[in-house]
């Protein structure tokens, strides 16, 4: 992807805009035709008036006066009207382009792979798909078509001034060249300005996203007046980058006046010389009909600069939104086997995995290597091992959440890749240590708004679960709206509605990674009595640093730094006096449990 240059007629990045716009082709047509329209019908008004006052008002016409005065109102009206229609159409388009795109963007999102979000920042995502598209939907109601009927507006105008008088055209314009040099050096300096508010504006959403979500740990640790005084930094540079585009506003605007004013200066001179001479070369209605010109002339060319800018900054957000939809960082997704049934067997075939997903990788970065191991459709396997072993990244392998470097994963004998990957990831229910819960009605938070589940298969798997009591205890029952992340919920509960949520869509595949070490004693009973309910009939991968949980389990893999260590069953492994041994001997002798 090239460097973000913000360069207003990038024709590539405008083609990729502009394919956003072609479902919508009426109405773009419609302000385009609009567009021309009001540059052509604006300097009629002007003409009129000038003729108005050397030919009726001068001369005493007052039938002529009233007829003309009828005429400038219906055009006055008529112009209204086309101004509101090429507003509200260019406004239309552009926001009916960009709920698009950003449908588009959501969606291309939701695909990437977590790799994606370990290195970018969760509130730099949320500028892409808000503000910065916001910039291009300017590019349409304040950019491009607003930027084409500005000049066309002021060729009309000339070309009038010239059709009039020419002699007093040239007169009139002689200041433009400065015009045109202070419009370029303040369309240069606003385009940094605006650079630097975007980049601001990023790194203000970030650093918002990030210790909104992290008030807990802030207020653990008393951090709010040190995080204060960071926020107060990022915020003044914001507050600075703003104050400096507004700086170059304050110096542009009242050049151009002053540009304006000379030229306004110019025709009085040069047109009095004018009128004074007898015979007369110019009409006072010229005079009048060219002061109405000159500021419609100024406006446009003023404007000009501050909608180029506009362009630019569209052009910026489009760079960095089509980027992230550019990003490749998505699960290949050509597989499509989908069996009637999963039965659930899994097999990892000399398995070989690093976070870093380059092709070349050096030993030391993979975190799990030349794993084997096999688990029978409808067996519970359960991973041990110390923190940073690799037991959540073989649960996260056998979802595609990350991509192996070598060796093979299969399910009922067939590579994981070649399966569709909706189907596979919708056969393996994983409940994670840290639920994450949705805004959201409970009901929806376990169905995730799946039409397909019905009211009476959730409470059925909530009695089966033993979470029916809590939830209809809660205000509106299962209707009931949680907060953000369940904030209103306890632990344990949440917990358990996450239990609901895996056992409403009947997986083949059953992942539970520390799903009862963050809930107190009693609800792990109620847990632990729902988990042998749910692993009936469904092959089960336990993730436990509780060793108590999975003595049942058909076989025991522990891992060590990425490595198999051993294998067996819980007696088995007791037996061996190796790693698991140590791992037990040290979670139960403290507390005078047997070993056995």
């Amino acid at each position: 992807m090239s460097k973000i240059t913000g360069d207003a007629f990038n024709v590539g990045l405008l083609r990729r805009v502009y394919d956003y716009v072609k479902p919508y082709r009426a109405t773009f047509r419609l302000s385009i035709v609009l567009t021309i329209l009001l540059a052509a019908i604006t300097p009629v008004r002007p003409f009129l008036i000038g003729y108005t006052l050397n030919e009726f008002i001068l001369k005493n016409n007052f039938t002529g006066l009233v007829e003309m005065t009828i005429l400038m109102v219906v055009l006055l009206l008529v112009q209204t009207l086309i101004q509101y229609s090429q507003t509200l159409a260019t406004n239309t388009l552009g926001q009916s382009a960009i709920k698009d795109l950003r449908i588009n963007v959501f969606n291309h999102i939701t695909k990437l792979r977590l790799k994606y979000f370990d290195q970018t920042p969760i509130g730099q995502l949320i500028t892409r798909t808000v503000s910065d598209l916001e910039t291009i939907a300017d590019i349409f109601s304040e950019g491009l078509i607003a930027m084409v009927g500005d000049l066309l507006q002021v060729v009309v105008i000339i070309a009038c001034m010239l059709w009039i008088d020419w002699e007093l055209t040239i007169v009139v314009l002689l200041p433009i060249p400065f015009l045109i040099v202070a419009t370029r050096i303040f369309q240069k300096s606003i385009k940094v300005a605006f650079q630097e508010i975007r980049t601001e504006v990023s790194n203000l959403n970030t650093y918002l996203q990030e210790h909104i979500s992290g008030i807990s740990i802030i207020q653990y640790f008393a951090r709010e007046e040190q995080e204060y005084k960071k926020f107060v930094k990022i915020n003044k540079r914001y507050r600075d980058a703003n104050i400096r585009s507004n700086w170059y506003y304050s110096i542009f605007f009242p050049v151009v006046e002053l540009i304006s004013a000379l030229s306004l200066g110019l025709l009085i001179w040069y047109g009095s010389k004018m009128i004074l001479n007898k015979p007369l070369d110019v009409e006072p209605g010229t005079i009048t009909t060219f002061i109405m010109f000159i500021n419609m002339l100024f406006r446009p060319i003023r404007e000009l600069a501050d909608k180029f800018n506009t362009l630019q900054m569209g052009m910026v957000g489009a760079e960095r939104v089509f980027k992230v939809l550019d990003t490749q960082e998505t699960t290949e997704d050509k597989g499509t086997y989908t069996p009637e049934k999963l039965q659930g067997a899994i097999s990892f075939e000399n398995v070989w995995f690093s976070y870093n997903q380059d092709e070349e990788v050096s030993d030391e970065s993979y975190v799990l290597k030349d794993i084997s191991f096999e688990v029978k459709a409808g067996q519970t396997v359960a991973l041990v091992g110390a923190t940073g072993a690799g037991k959540s990244s073989t649960i996260n392998i056998l979802n595609r959440f990350y991509e192996i470097q070598r060796g093979t994963i299969k399910v009922d004998g067939v590579a994981i890749k070649d399966y569709e990957l909706s189907y596979l990831r919708s056969n393996i229910a994983t409940v994670l240590q840290d639920v994450f819960l949705f805004s959201d009605t409970i009901f929806n938070n376990i169905t995730l708004n799946n039409p397909a589940i019905q009211l009476d298969e959730v409470v059925d798997a909530a009695k089966k679960v033993g979470a029916h009591e809590f939830i209809e205890r809660l205000p509106g029952g299962y209707h009931y709206n949680v907060m953000e992340r369940g904030a209103t919920l306890s632990a344990g509960q949440a917990q358990l509605i996450s239990f609901i949520r895996a056992l409403v869509y009947q997986p083949s595949i059953l992942v539970l990674d520390e799903a009862t070490s963050s809930v107190d004693t009693e609800t792990e009973m109620l847990i632990q009595k729902a988990i042998d309910k749910l692993m009936q009939g469904r092959t089960s991968i336990v993730i436990a640093h509780r060793l108590s949980t999975i003595q049942k389990a058909d076989q025991i893999i522990v891992l060590d730094k990425g490595e198999i260590k051993e294998k067996g069953t819980h007696q088995a492994l007791l037996k061996l006096d190796g790693y698991y041994k140590k791992l037990y001997d040290l979670q139960f002798s403290s507390v005078g449990i047997a070993k056995n």
